[in-house]
């Protein structure tokens, strides 16, 4: 039995590509981490809508831009690890990634361009900042948080509509994977979900998600994204330590399945390119 590879691979950010959340790294210079990390975490697993906690994080912290810069470094300090192999190794198979995130648009941006992303192929939330504040007449530009822009990113049920508005009318099948509960419900846009526990596990996806990644790394994604096959092709390339470390993870259980169908699915195609190369 086959697995086909995916053309196209929509990733999460914070909790996925990176081990961070950005919104948490501005509530710690603020002073209100613990407030803020309870709506992260309840948003995150689906216990409150998006569209209820995001203004109210903003607003209580009131970031400003020297902060929010903070963020870009945080991220590019903190990757999931083997994130920046693994989108290598994609695009070296001709897959094109894609960032979709509901964190800050300027952070997620530089990072995903960071790790190769196409600035085109990344969506995150864009805000504004009030244009009278940081001592405006002296000259200095570290101005206070304004408002966002609301939009599909910023409620639960969201995600979709940025992935379906990406895709247009490429042809090829698709794969996303993220975290959260905003990345679950985006499911119904994409030919494959992937859950990833490495950072967090949370309850909805675990239970819920097709498939699910239980390690810290996300090099297991490789099987999934580009199929037994181009593992195969991957591991006569520079990547090859990539593919033996994904598939020394899957046979020690980095990987679950809630669909029995796709369960069979994978591990026969698996099993069929891998059998006695070990």
């Amino acid at each position: 039995m086959r697995w086909p590879q995916y053309d196209h691979i929509f990733f999460d950010c914070d909790s996925t590509l990176s081990t961070i959340e950005g919104i948490d790294i501005l509530a710690e210079a603020s002073g209100k981490k613990d407030d803020i990390e309870r709506l992260t975490k309840a948003a995150m697993e689906g216990q409150l809508g998006l569209e209820d906690v995001y203004a109210k994080r903003l607003a209580a912290i009131t970031p400003t831009q020297s902060q929010i810069r903070e963020i870009r470094q945080a991220y590019k300090q903190n990757p999931v690890e083997d994130a920046p192999q693994i989108i290598k190794a994609l695009q070296h198979l001709g897959q094109k990634i894609y960032i979709i995130s509901g964190g800050l648009y300027d952070p997620v941006a530089e990072f995903g361009i960071s790790l190769g992303v196409d600035r085109a192929n990344i969506r995150a939330v864009k805000i504004e900042y009030d244009q009278l504040s940081g001592e405006w007449w002296r000259g200095q530009s570290d101005r206070s948080y304004l408002t966002f822009d609301e939009g599909p990113l910023t409620i639960s049920d969201g995600k979709a509509q940025i992935v379906q508005e990406l895709l247009g009318d490429q042809k090829g099948r698709s794969l996303l994977i993220g975290d959260g509960s905003s990345d679950l419900r985006a499911s119904r846009a994409v030919d494959l979900f992937v859950g990833f526990g490495g950072v967090e596990a949370r309850r909805p996806v675990l239970e819920n998600a097709p498939v699910f990644l239980h390690s810290a790394s996300l090099a297991p994604l490789l099987a999934l994204a580009c199929g037994p096959a181009g593992m195969r092709r991957l591991a006569q390339t520079a990547f090859a330590p990539l593919v033996q470390k994904a598939t020394s993870l899957i046979e020690n259980g980095a990987m679950s399945f809630n669909n029995e169908r796709l369960s069979t699915k994978f591990t026969e195609a698996y099993q069929a390119v891998f059998a006695g190369t070990r």
